[in-house]
């Protein structure tokens, strides 16, 4: 059993190390969420703006694949086993799109704020998956701003906050990953020492 959980612990560090904790999907959605915001300041009706946000929403894939080749990130390790893992948590976000697309119809003027909160929070899960405090953190904070903006204020502030929000992860994941780095040299160097 210890050693079933030390090659899992192994292969999730691999992940963590190789994806860098999947910054490139964060910042895909940075801009993806800068464009939905611009289509909410648009003068145009509401049902308009909420199909071109369902659109703006739909080259997340191509844009994280591009951030990948620009940050030096591979896309995915086919050799790591757990990397299926990774692909199995972005689409169980699928299923809760459904709600976003009833919404879309049901109530309109709500669907940024729901699409925000179903975003933020298939977040959790990454807090396990990349050994993240900061995907806990945002996986919760992200749903309950947006309700709470969403609530009170125009579909525009929802945006923006998100916006915003995911900004602040990017930096929160560079932290993180810098930090996960340094730890990593640190008990290389240690290491070494003792064999001195």
């Amino acid at each position: 059993m210890n050693n079933e959980k030390v090659v899992f612990e192994q292969m999730q560090e691999r992940v963590i190390k190789s994806q860098k904790r999947g910054i490139h999907f964060i910042i895909a959605s940075v801009i993806l969420w800068i464009g939905i915001s611009i289509i909410r300041v648009l003068d145009l009706p509401v049902m308009m703006q909420n199909m071109l946000t369902f659109c703006m929403s739909t080259p997340l894939m191509p844009i994280a694949y591009l951030m990948s080749k620009l940050l030096r990130i591979p896309f995915q390790d086919k050799e790591n086993p757990l990397s299926v893992a990774g692909i199995i948590l972005a689409v169980a976000q699928i299923p809760y799109l459904l709600i976003v697309m009833w919404v879309y119809s049901a109530m309109p003027d709500k669907m940024v704020m729901v699409y925000a909160m179903v975003t933020g929070a298939h977040f959790l899960p990454y807090g396990w998956y990349y050994r993240s405090k900061a995907y806990y953190a945002f996986g919760v904070m992200i749903p309950i701003v947006s309700l709470v903006i969403g609530c009170s204020l125009h579909s525009v502030a929802v945006a923006a906050a998100m916006t915003v929000m995911e900004i602040i992860l990017v930096i929160v994941l560079i932290m993180e990953n810098r930090l996960s780095n340094a730890e990593s040299e640190e008990r290389y160097s240690g290491g070494r020492d003792c064999t001195q």
